[in-house]
């Protein structure tokens, strides 16, 4: 049994499946939960100085963070339309009380209520317990404090402000068992490897939300708060958002309209309850696949079938399917490509979208996507033992590298042109699209060839498990090898951009064409110098270089 499960067992009185026993673990179940929730706060804390200096690290910067929400939303009481804004903050944190479970599944051991099934306790004690349990915490405080400034801001009135206690309440609960339920739901999902892969990809889910925030904000800095109002008046009948709203409504004295807003939270409340419950008897009924005889069908064979058809024979078609497979397969991997073509499609829309950007900005997506040629040993961890057997002479070593750079060149080349023409769209500069895909191909062959040297030079190996991307004592070469290699590229990509601003400010401007030859022919020069100059150096340095990337 789990060590989650050994406090509640000791506190449970009576002989398992007994009748006295389900009474007595009914009765005394919810303490001993809030207990355990405690107790394995605590202990997490006792197992290193780094987790525990980490947590309170965190738990300052999210405190700080509610207190300037608190102290914001009050500031802004009397505000025309502060109302809306509510709305919409209530709405985005059941969103984030939603996905939460499906990212980040390790934040809280107790999501995981197939470590209780052992005991003798009923589903309905069991969610009743759970529930409390998680309103201890950092996120509830910090959930409880936005609707206690939304309460402040937009309550006006002894009414009001007892319809805005009732409505922060019930949008705190609704909130948290929204994140248990999805939990339940789920929790063979994230106790599996996919569930794993899920997670390590919340760094896709941080960047699109810091994005999203941030056009969001330069769009309310510019338009005001009255640009909320059609969002919050269909938000404000979608709980949990339908139970902040119900304080709008009590101040103007519609009191219909605030009981029906909360009477729906309250609803809501109670089928997340049920949907919760239903799915805690399955969990506790059901067994899961470590159980069940294995499937002894036939696995079907492989053999040249799918990309491999597509690919070229040889050493070099078997290293690009399997760079190609860890694109897909390796959680690690998978997370760091996402990433990189979410950004890289972000940064150059989005400004374009706002009428702010740049046909250049359209390089990001290049320069995003070459970052992967950093470190490629590094990405085989441990396994690259098997791929050092078959490298035997510089030849061979040249042929690795140019495959990998090939996988590489296979999404890149593509996803860059297709976000450059995008972005030229959006912006109506078609004059400049040639300049910028010159651009964008130069960058990508400099980092091409920066990526293959500083992989054999600066090799680092990257942890399977966990969130870190770099193994401790190795971030400095992370820091030289990804850093070093950027300002490398940069560097020589210098002949190229000062082309682009000679032919941009001579007399005439024409001329601009030129740089999509130059720069494809430049960057696939730069590539091939970068693998021959890498090659010799990874067929000598093979043993170090395995080294450092089985650390991890």
């Amino acid at each position: 049994m789990s060590a989650e499960t050994t406090p509640f067992a000791a506190g449970t009185p009576g002989t398992p499946g007994t009748p006295g026993a389900s009474a007595a673990s009914a009765a005394s179940v919810t303490p001993v939960f809030v207990r355990l929730k405690l107790s394995l706060l605590r202990n997490g804390l006792r197992q290193s100085g780094g987790r525990r200096a980490a947590y309170i690290a965190s738990a300052v910067v999210v405190l700080l963070f509610a207190a300037l929400q608190l102290i914001g939303l009050i500031a802004l009481r009397g505000y025309a339309h502060v109302d809306s804004l509510v709305v919409l903050l209530a709405a985005v944190l059941g969103l984030g009380w939603a996905v939460m479970p499906l990212f980040f599944p390790g934040g809280d051991e107790t999501l995981d209520p197939t470590r209780l099934v052992m005991l003798p306790l009923r589903p309905r004690p069991l969610v009743r317990a759970l529930l409390t349990a998680s309103l201890v915490g950092i996120g509830p405080l910090f959930t409880l404090c936005v609707f206690a400034g939304s309460v402040v801001a937009v309550a006006h009135g002894g009414a009001a402000y007892a319809v805005g206690v009732v409505g922060a309440v019930l949008a705190l609960l609704v909130c948290v068992t929204l994140a248990r339920a999805v939990a339940a739901a789920n929790v063979r999902l994230l106790t599996s490897r996919k569930g794993r892969d899920l997670a390590v990809l919340s760094g896709l889910v941080v960047a699109i939300g810091a994005q999203l925030v941030n056009f969001g904000a330069q769009r309310l800095g510019s338009s005001g708060l009255e640009q909320l109002d059609p969002v919050a008046g269909v938000l404000r009948w979608v709980p949990p958002a339908s139970a902040i709203g119900a304080m709008d409504a009590a101040s103007d004295g519609s009191y219909g309209v605030a009981l029906a807003q909360l009477a729906l939270t309250a609803a809501a409340l109670v089928l997340l309850l049920w949907v919760w419950e239903r799915h805690l008897t399955r969990l506790m009924t059901t067994p899961d696949g470590s159980t069940l005889q294995s499937d002894t069908r036939p696995v079907r064979e492989r053999g040249s079938a799918g990309l491999a058809r597509l690919l070229p024979a040889g050493r070099t078609g078997t290293t690009m399917e399997r760079a190609l497979r860890y694109v897909w397969r390796d959680p690690k991997t998978k997370a760091a490509w996402v990433t990189s073509l979410a950004i890289g499609l972000i940064v150059p829309v989005f400004n374009a979208w706002q009428g702010t950007g740049s046909v250049y900005f359209a390089c990001f997506a290049a320069g995003m996507l070459g970052i992967q040629m950093y470190n490629q040993f590094g990405q085989d961890t441990s396994a690259f033992w098997m791929v050092a057997m078959t490298i035997s002479s510089t030849r061979d070593a040249y042929v690795e590298l140019r495959a990998r750079a090939l996988a590489l060149l296979l999404i890149t080349l593509p996803y860059a042109t297709l976000v450059t023409v995008l972005t030229t769209a959006m912006l109506d500069d078609w004059r400049t699209l040639p300049e910028a895909l010159g651009l964008s191909f130069a960058l990508l062959g400099a980092m091409l060839a920066t990526g293959a040297w500083t992989s054999a030079r600066f090799p680092y190996s990257i942890p399977q498990e966990g969130y870190k991307n770099v193994a401790p004592g190795q971030v400095g070469l992370a820091w030289i090898s990804i850093f070093g290699g950027m300002v490398g590229a940069a560097l020589l990509c210098a002949p190229v951009i000062a082309l682009t601003i000679w032919l941009n400010v001579r007399e005439g401007g024409d001329g601009g064409w030129l740089l999509l030859p130059v720069g494809t022919v430049y960057g696939a020069a730069l590539t091939l110098l970068g693998l021959r100059l890498a090659a010799p150096r990874t067929a000598r340095r093979l043993p170090e270089i395995l080294t450092a990337v089985s650390k991890g």
